[in-house]
């Protein structure tokens, strides 16, 4: 589901000279809290304040080893010292993001005291998070919450429970399955039928902080190859620009006891996100969970004893669909809530409807496109196949209409 740029945001970090002790504990002799969360594009964002004194908003993101703030101003208004600065490249050698290391830092969410973390911070919001999710992002959030507690993501009624190990005691409902955690990251070790005559055993990263379904790696192993029906496209945004690759739908794939159907996968190029921050070389693995298969289930993270257990959720049985009209919404503004086209898929239904780069949303279906939220608009262009579509953009200060029906080339 949702638009292109935010199918998969590579959000990862491993710095390995990071030894100071961190601390998030229970406020009051709490065994178990229940913090409320926001679901964007199938990412879990949860509230925290940074040194007692700014409320932010971060993704809580299983792949993720150290805390991350995308933009450096929020720490330069807490006159933050750095006792580091990173220049990250990407291929070739070439500068891609400028980022530092601050210590000491105080991260609290509700009834969740934090003292004494180290935190990456971006020089700017490369991956320009808040325009392509539509809300307000500030960081990334991971291992530090995973490795204190037991997780449980309950994305239907939109709650975040963290508990003692000693406390918990999973429900019957829930299957246990094994999970391997090897550099702060959780993988899973399953199977996925990629059409009628292939069945492979898998290794791949159970990704929160991503928000598309399936992710394999083609380079992993010979067999994993493109379905007959694939498109080329944009797959997520890394900091060096969009990340490209095919997609297309696999067979299966199984979670324990479940088998997830005609999930749509992302197939990425070579080496086209080796200039993120979520691309680990330490670890072998043939592709990545993300969050639109996780959403299907009630979520139970156990990194210290490796288990993860699942409960079927009412998003279970939901279609897997892709990117119906081809366009990706970027929010602009101070409120995020003017949109542009900011890019069109070749041969995609909005693309011969004569939709765009740079088009202005005005109205979508007689609807103030200022009045709905990304998450609304990105749902509304995905909802069904066939769906009528009509439109009034603005285009070079002129009032245009448009229309087409929502597809799946897939």
């Amino acid at each position: 589901m949702g638009q292109l740029y935010s199918c998969v945001i590579f959000l990862f970090f491993s710095i390995s000279c990071f030894g100071q002790q961190l601390g998030f504990s229970l406020k009051d002799g709490q065994h178990k809290v229940k913090i409320p969360i926001e679901i964007q594009n199938n990412l879990v964002i949860v509230p925290v304040i940074l040194n007692n004194q700014l409320p932010l908003k971060f993704i809580l993101d299983t792949g993720v080893r150290t805390t991350i703030l995308t933009d450096k101003t929020y720490s330069d208004i807490l006159q933050l010292e750095y006792t580091k600065k990173y220049v990250i490249g990407g291929p070739g050698g070439e500068k891609l993001i400028e980022a530092y290391i601050t210590n000491n830092v105080s991260l609290d969410l509700p009834g969740v005291r934090g003292e004494g973390h180290t935190m990456l911070v971006l020089e700017t919001d490369y991956l320009e998070l808040r325009n392509y999710l539509g809300a307000d992002i500030h960081g990334v959030l991971g291992y530090e919450i995973f490795s204190r507690f037991i997780v449980q993501i309950d994305y239907t009624n939109k709650q975040l429970i963290l508990m003692h190990s000693d406390h918990f005691k999973p429900s019957k409902r829930y299957q246990k399955l094994a999970m391997v955690v090897q550099d702060t990251k959780p993988y899973l070790l399953t199977e996925v039928e990629l059409n009628d005559t292939t069945r492979l055993s898998v290794k791949l990263l159970i990704d929160s902080g991503a928000s598309h379904g399936i992710m394999l790696e083609p380079d992993s192993d010979d067999r994993i190859i493109l379905p007959k029906r694939h498109l080329k496209s944009i797959i997520g945004r890394g900091i060096g620009g969009v990340i490209t690759g095919n997609v297309g739908r696999i067979k299966s794939l199984k979670m324990g006891k479940y088998s997830i159907l005609n999930p749509i996968t992302n197939f990425p190029d070579l080496n086209s996100y080796s200039d993120t921050l979520k691309n680990s070389t330490t670890v072998f693995r043939n592709g990545a969970i993300g969050g639109e298969v996780l959403n299907r289930f009630d979520v139970i993270f156990d990194f210290p004893h490796e288990k993860i257990y699942v409960k079927k959720n009412g998003n279970f049985k939901k279609s897997f669909y892709f990117n119906l009209s081809g366009l990706t919404i970027k929010a602009k503004g101070s409120s995020l809530r003017k949109y542009e086209i900011s890019d069109v898929r070749p041969n995609s239904t909005a693309e011969r409807a004569d939709v765009q780069v740079g088009d202005l949303l005005v109205t979508i279906n007689g609807l103030a496109a200022n009045e709905l939220d990304l998450n609304n608009i990105n749902g509304f262009f995905n909802s069904k196949p066939n769906r009528k579509i009509f439109l009034e953009i603005i285009r070079n200060g002129v009032k245009l209409k448009r229309s087409f029906h929502l597809e799946s080339q897939i």
